[in-house]
């Protein structure tokens, strides 16, 4: 039996299925895994893997929404020494075949109910073999006859410790996604800043319903609540009545959420009249929280300790935490770096800001990716002189505690994911009755930023909104659509010509 990599994430399950083999790890619908039969299932699956004739390193798309099956496909991918590509299940057409090619999968893992997405683009992308997640000879099938009878695990692929591991697409500032490289070791890094700024604990029962194609859903709750060996119970999605059942069925003891769920929670008529005494621990992060919500939930559940989580995909994700004793004070801070974080707020010279100026939120950490796939620009442009340029503006009071302001750039960022404004705007374009076009984020009560178009319409033209928004609907996912549209007779510019969003935004807010 060959010695296994001691560095891989898939090492995560391994060591604490050597610990606590008959442990629950991880429980999804009717399934449920032990620490042991996690472990066997990985190698089953990265066994399957290797046997569909994919080279060492190869690129292997994840297409499909959360499930057991999805989770094995990232540890399999690692244990075999592949590389894993996390693809949003909400995408189509053009966005999905451009982050196929440019990741340059092999294959992808999808689940049977996406696979017309995929038949879509086939002409595209016919050399990328697909593979399904579950149903009959699927890697799920091929887990399951795995054998639990323990002892050593083998290495199955080459995986050492600054292996490519994640090709972590991001939509960032531009109009194209950006695929941040992570390692194994950045990623375990991040693991160990998240279990001891987040003071997870083998004991908390937490519960996982935000979409594991995301950084925070993987990287910032399961992966290092599966390393201190907690038994995760995971559903499909985030809907609030299986989210508040799960709670009172299951002793839930931990839960994080994007704001956009946690609203509409905190305003639920029968939350009340719901059992979550056993919630010790509340994680909200990927966007904005609205205070009025934040201080309406502890006011509600005085026990219950709140983290602010903040970060980006760069850095795997997290990178600051705003702990529950620090929230009365600072209650709109994302807290201060965590443990294998240095961050700086510095000006447009890279020169650090005095306290409680406005500037560049930079970091240096182990955690932080390797650049961008195929991008040497934008690589070379983020980092410079041995720090990450985060493009968020913020500050940093004397104590060191972060406050985000604003993006430097124009994303928008609805639900807890961000959206270029230009690549909804490319799209509007398109469109024959449009002259020009800017985008911005609305202040909203759900979506934390609504995505607004001002649109100004060529001579002899009269759209709709609806018309418009219908046109965008063929070409983007439907989280990127505008919610609303204004036609106005001009874009306010400056005297050099320069396009001043500010002004709409303020439009927005009178």
């Amino acid at each position: 039996m060959i010695q296994a990599q001691t560095n891989s994430v898939d090492g995560i399950v391994r060591r604490t299925a050597a610990r606590t083999p008959d442990v629950e790890a991880l429980r999804f619908g009717e399934r449920s895994w032990s620490y042991r039969e996690l472990d066997a299932a990985v190698t089953a699956a990265a066994q399957w893997l290797l046997q569909q004739d994919l080279p060492p390193g190869a690129h292997i798309a994840a297409y499909g929404k959360n499930s057991d099956a999805y989770l094995l496909a990232f540890l399999a991918c690692s244990r075999a020494g592949l590389v894993h590509v996390p693809i949003n299940y909400a995408l189509s057409g053009e966005e999905l075949r451009y982050l196929l090619i440019q990741s340059e999968s092999r294959a992808v893992l999808v689940d049977p109910e996406l696979e017309p997405n995929l038949e879509a683009i086939r002409a595209d992308t016919g050399d990328i073999v697909s593979l399904r997640l579950h149903g009959e000879a699927s890697l799920l099938a091929a887990s399951r006859h795995a054998d639990n009878s323990g002892g050593d695990t083998p290495v199955l692929g080459t995986a050492g410790n600054s292996a490519l591991l994640q090709l972590l697409y991001t939509s960032g500032t531009t109009s194209r996604p950006k695929g941040a490289m992570l390692s194994h070791a950045a990623l375990i890094a991040e693991y160990v800043s998240c279990i001891q700024a987040l003071d997870f604990s083998a004991q908390d029962k937490p519960l996982i319903c935000m979409p594991l194609y995301h950084s925070a859903a993987m990287h910032v709750f399961l992966l290092p609540y599966l390393m201190v060996g907690a038994s995760v119970v995971l559903l499909p999605g985030p809907d609030i009545d299986q989210i508040l059942d799960r709670i009172e069925q299951d002793r839930i003891g931990s839960l994080f959420l994007a704001p956009t769920v946690w609203v509409p929670l905190a305003n639920h008529p029968e939350l009340d009249q719901r059992d979550l005494s056993s919630l010790t621990k509340a994680q909200y992060g990927a966007s904005i929280m609205p205070v009025t919500v934040l201080n309406r939930l502890r006011e509600r559940y005085p026990e219950l300790g709140f983290y602010n989580c903040f970060g980006q995909s760069e850095i795997a994700p997290l990178a600051t935490v705003l702990r529950p004793e620090e929230h009365e004070a600072r209650p709109s801070s994302c807290g201060r770096p965590v443990l294998f974080v240095e961050a700086r707020v510095v000006d447009a010279e890279g020169n650090d800001v005095a306290p409680d100026e406005q500037g560049e939120v930079i970091y240096r950490s182990p955690q932080l990716c390797q650049g961008y796939w195929k991008k040497p620009e934008e690589t070379a442009a983020a980092f410079r002189d041995g720090w990450f340029h985060s493009g968020d503006l913020a500050t940093r009071d004397a104590e060191g505690y972060i406050t985000v302001v604003d993006r430097i750039k124009d994303v928008i960022n609805t639900g807890g994911i961000l959206v270029a404004s230009r690549e909804v705007e490319d799209v509007l374009y398109q469109h024959e009755a449009v002259a020009e076009v800017a985008v911005v984020g609305a202040p909203d009560d759900i979506w934390i930023e609504a995505i607004t178009a001002f649109v100004v319409c060529r001579p002899g033209f009269e759209p709709t909104a609806e018309e418009l928004i219908a046109h965008t609907r063929a070409h983007l996912a439907a989280f990127k659509l505008p919610k609303q549209i204004f036609f106005i007779d001009e874009l306010p510019r400056n005297q050099s010509g320069k396009l001043l969003k500010r002004e709409l935004r303020t439009r927005l807010q009178s």
